[in-house]
């Protein structure tokens, strides 16, 4: 699967800048111990190589049971769901059902994108402090949701808070692959759909600029569809001493200049406009002034191209489609008999694939062409912002940093929260991560976190539930 996490480019996009907040500084400190198990927790997932084809996800599942049972958690409120080689994790906090609300559910993954000792300049499966920063695989993606979450769950039973409904976790173990344990949590498991809304570990967050002031935090209502297609040519062949009229690499060669050329119309939803508008004031220019009048006018063509110009945000204005992939040929003295491009679709909210695979044999125009769609790919709608959700989130950031700017945003990627959103269940993902956009390492070389915003926003979880499923004494 494609990245998780928020990217800098998106991050960018959905906040309003015009003003940097500092943090609330805290004074320096020996480690609370609520502190120190979190950093326990998050050194020890760290450590065990979760990726596809190494087996761990079942062990991480099962040490992370067994430091919810020593926090209080009975044995048959965990429940560890083996899925061939990987794993998922289920943990219910039972409330005692008085505000009669259905239950809030909580998302993470256990598993990661895989790394090599020799590529990275520390060991990726190990925890390094090191410059101000937590290297390692997961640190950002999605390990410290994972831990954020746990430990909120450890650190509030042990306090004995009961909240006034269910709250479950739901940890997936094949996010970055197949998402086989997020299908199976979403679409077979009614007990967990049967919730009133998902708050996603996995996506959203601060933007920090390179003073260390927050720029804004960043809510994922929404995320683009990831499809992939082949578009294959097909000959007879022949020997190459005998050229052909028709040539299968000619014919594909021919597509993909046509799809190089196409683009597909300007889209906007609620979310995108809102976030031109804001980011348009902010940065001011040419380009500024083109995005507050695509917000004011999403019809509005020379806008809309003005966008496009700019790659962080042409993912933001429309579908886009590219070649990513070529296999063509057999023999070196033979006319091809075959020639094949992948084409990756990253499709905006409210289109589908078949009308994006329509518009691929209108642009590539050649019946003699088979397109193929690869997979299972997943339409998700968009989810509108709650009341109760940026009331309570807005409780947890302004903590840190009073009267910061909190803003909706589309993910140009994807997450498990795809699923939840298509089986019913409206997701927002609300990361407690503040970070600097050249610091999102998340998939590549040297993965990191800042140590000032991993222990800052140790209490994110912890205040939201509170607010969520807390009493009115709490």
């Amino acid at each position: 699967m494609i990245r998780t996490l928020l990217t800098a480019s998106a991050m960018t996009l959905a906040l309003s800048v015009s003003a940097v907040v500092q943090p609330a500084k805290a004074a320096q400190h020996e480690l609370s111990p609520e502190q120190a198990k979190a950093h326990e927790i998050y050194q020890t997932i760290i450590a065990m190589r979760t990726a596809e084809g190494h087996g761990n996800v079942p062990a991480m599942a099962a040490y992370l049971a067994g430091e919810l049972k020593s926090a209080g958690f009975a044995d048959e409120d965990i429940e560890i769901i083996p899925v061939d080689e990987t794993a998922a994790l289920v943990v219910r906090y039972r409330g005692d059902g008085s505000s009669g609300k259905k239950p809030v559910l909580f998302l993470g993954h256990m598993d990661v994108v895989d790394a090599k000792r020799e590529d990275w300049e520390l060991n990726p499966f190990e925890l390094t402090e090191q410059d101000g920063y937590f290297f390692g695989r997961g640190t950002a993606d999605n390990k410290y949701g994972i831990m954020n979450l746990t430990q909120s769950f450890m650190r509030l039973k042990r306090e004995g808070f009961t909240p006034t409904r269910d709250l479950v976790i739901a940890f997936s173990g094949d996010e970055e692959t197949g998402m086989v344990t997020t299908r199976m949590l979403a679409y077979d498991r009614k007990d967990l759909t049967d919730a009133e809304f998902a708050l996603n570990s996995d996506a959203g967050g601060g933007s920090l600029g390179a003073d260390g002031g927050a720029l804004g935090y960043g809510v994922q209502a929404a995320e683009k569809t990831y499809v992939t297609f082949e578009i294959t040519a097909s000959n007879p062949g022949g020997h190459s001493s005998r050229p052909r009229a028709d040539n299968a690499i000619y014919d594909l060669a021919t597509a993909l200049t046509e799809l190089q050329d196409y683009q597909f119309p300007a889209m906007s939803n609620e979310i995108t406009l809102r976030s031109f508008a804001n980011l348009g004031e902010a940065i001011g220019g040419d380009l500024g002034r083109a995005m507050q009048k695509f917000s004011e006018n999403p019809k509005n063509k020379k806008a809309a191209a003005r966008i496009a110009e700019e790659g962080p945000y042409i993912g933001m204005t429309r579908t886009t489609c590219v070649a990513t992939m070529l296999n063509a040929g057999h023999a070196e003295n033979a006319l091809p008999q075959s020639a094949t491009a992948t084409v990756n679709c990253r499709i905006f909210p409210g289109t589908s694939v078949e009308d994006v695979k329509a518009t691929l044999a209108l642009v590539i125009d050649n019946d003699a062409l088979e397109i193929t769609t690869m997979g299972d790919p997943t339409v998700s709608p968009v989810s509108p912002m709650r009341d109760e959700v940026t009331a309570a989130l807005s409780k947890s950031i302004h903590t840190r940093y009073p009267g910061l700017s909190i803003e909706p945003y589309q993910e140009s990627g994807g997450t498990d929260g795809m699923h939840f959103r298509n089986a019913g269940v409206p997701t927002l993902a609300i990361s407690g991560m503040f970070m600097k956009a050249d610091d999102m390492y998340a998939h590549g070389l040297n993965e990191r976190v800042p140590v000032e915003g991993f222990y800052a926003g140790l209490d994110h979880w912890v205040i939201i539930i509170k607010e969520l499923a807390g009493s009115s004494a709490e």
